[in-house]
Formats: C-alpha cells, sequence, structure tokens
C-alpha cells in the first residue's frame, strides 16, 4: 500500500469512527441539559452543564438497583461460565482421550441450538428448583449458555499451545493443575479477554430472560428496568439520557480496558 493509499484508508477510518461515535456524543451532551433545553436546540450544546439529570434517574427512577442488578448477575455469569469453560476446555485442547471427539462435538452442538427454544422447559426446571425470580437462577442460565461458545474458542487456543511446555512443566515436577495455573491460563490470557467481552455484552443487554423469569421489579437487570424508566419519564429527555449513559459506560469501559487483549486474542494464530 503506498503511502497516500494509507494516509485516505486512516482518513476513512477515523471518518467513519467519528460518524459512528457522534449519537453516543449527542447522548452525553443532552443528558447534561434540561429537557426544555434539548427541546429548544436539540444539537447545541449546553448553557450550564449539570449532573442533575443523572442524580434524578439514579435517585428517583430506582435506576441504581437496575445497575446493581446488572452488575452482580453479568459478573457472576460471567465469571462462573468461563471458570467453567477453562475446566472443560483444557483437557479437550491438550490431551488425547476416549471420547474427546464426542465431547468436542457436544459443546459445538450447543452452538447451533437457539436457547430460547427451550425456555419453557427452562421455566419449569428453574420452578421445581425455586430459583424463578431468582438473580441465582439467571447468573446460571447465562452462565450454562455462555458455555459451549467459550469452550469452543478456549479449546482453539489450548490446542495450539506447544507440547514442549507440558514437557517442561513435567520434568519441573508440576503437576496437572499446577501447568494448567501457572503456564497455560496465562498464555491463553487474550482468549480469555474475549470471551469475557463477547459474554459481557450480550448479558448486559439480555431483555428476554430476565422479562420471562423475573417478577420481582426490586431483582429487574437494566434491560427490563428501562422499560419501566422510559414509560416512567417519557417526557423527561434529560433524565432519559442520563440513564442511557449510564447504561452504556460499563461496556465503553469494558472495551477500553481489553480492546488489546482482544486484538490479541482475534489475531492470534494468523503469523504463524
Amino acid at each position: 500500500m503506498t503511502q497516500s493509499k494509507a494516509i485516505w484508508f486512516k482518513v476513512l477510518l477515523w471518518a467513519y469512527a467519528a460518524f459512528s461515535m457522534s449519537p453516543l456524543v449527542v447522548m452525553l451532551i443532552s443528558s447534561l441539559r434540561p429537557t426544555a433545553e434539548i427541546f429548544d436546540k436539540p444539537l447545541g450544546l449546553p448553557s450550564r452543564p449539570s449532573l442533575a439529570n443523572y442524580s434524578k434517574a439514579w435517585t428517583e427512577a430506582s435506576f441504581s438497583t437496575y445497575v446493581v442488578n446488572s452488575v452482580v448477575v453479568v459478573v457472576a455469569a460471567v465469571l462462573l461460565g468461563a471458570a467453567v469453560s477453562l475446566l472443560a476446555a483444557y483437557p479437550l485442547g491438550r490431551y488425547v482421550f476416549r471420547g474427546r471427539s464426542l465431547f468436542t462435538a457436544y459443546f459445538i452442538g450447543g452452538m447451533t441450538l437457539p436457547a430460547h427454544l427451550g425456555v419453557l422447559p427452562l421455566f419449569y426446571l428453574l420452578q421445581s428448583m425455586g430459583l424463578v425470580d431468582s438473580r441465582l437462577g439467571l447468573v446460571l442460565v447465562y452462565a450454562a449458555g455462555s458455555i459451549p461458545f467459550n469452550v469452543f474458542v478456549l479449546t482453539a487456543f489450548f490446542h495450539q499451545l506447544s507440547d514442549e511446555l507440558d514437557e517442561a512443566a513435567s520434568l519441573d515436577g508440576a503437576g496437572m493443575f499446577s501447568t494448567f495455573w501457572h503456564i497455560m491460563m496465562p498464555l491463553v490470557r487474550p482468549a480469555i479477554a474475549t470471551i469475557v467481552v463477547f459474554q459481557f455484552v450480550p448479558i448486559w443487554n439480555d431483555f428476554f430472560y430476565p422479562l420471562v423469569l423475573m417478577r420481582d421489579e426490586s431483582k429487574l437487570t437494566l434491560p427490563v428496568g428501562l422499560t419501566h424508566f422510559f414509560g416512567e419519564f417519557q417526557n423527561d429527555w434529560g433524565t432519559l439520557f442520563a440513564g442511557l449513559v449510564m447504561t452504556t459506560i460499563p461496556l465503553v469501559v469494558l472495551f477500553v480496558l481489553a480492546t488489546r487483549q482482544i486484538v490479541a486474542g482475534l489475531t492470534a494464530g494468523m503469523n504463524r
């Protein structure tokens, strides 16, 4: 690629980035303005920036409850799903044993079935266990749903690591678990970051399962809680924008912190 083409390519990328970010910028600016000012000048800058909308959304609209519920459910589900997936993917990617192909096909098969088709038996199962309208039940559903994809990604990463690592660890007296924890896990950190982000986002934004499985409003997560929020503050645009900003912030922070690991995970093996 010539230098002039490279410059134009960068210009196009920056222009696309600016265009993509513009709705977020408008949302952030509008959250600092009163509703009357938004209606008067929809795309204007705030005359007197204020955090009053955030305070109102956090206290009066029970937004703090929705945020806490979402954080607890998503973090617990992602950590549990990642932990179980690591323990399953490690032997599948590093060892040869009878039935390995069958187990691998079983996990891959879990990616081909739409999870929402099984919501009725899932509801009855959770009801029999007393986990309907329970954050624990929601965590278990999300964690179980994330395992097939996580195992698929992690198995590929474990498989590409050199066999000499196991031999060197064995010569040093390290057992199977010690090799897994101290040697293999640090090497697949990009893959772990990838599955965390790829599971965090859909779980954070999921509307279906909280709507079906939760009853108590004090246990609702953000997507369902936002429907109540919009109904209550449909004419208060400043507060609505403040709520949307608070909903978006965790996703932005996660991507900023994990970008390097995600890129390393997605591009791993391209130069091999």
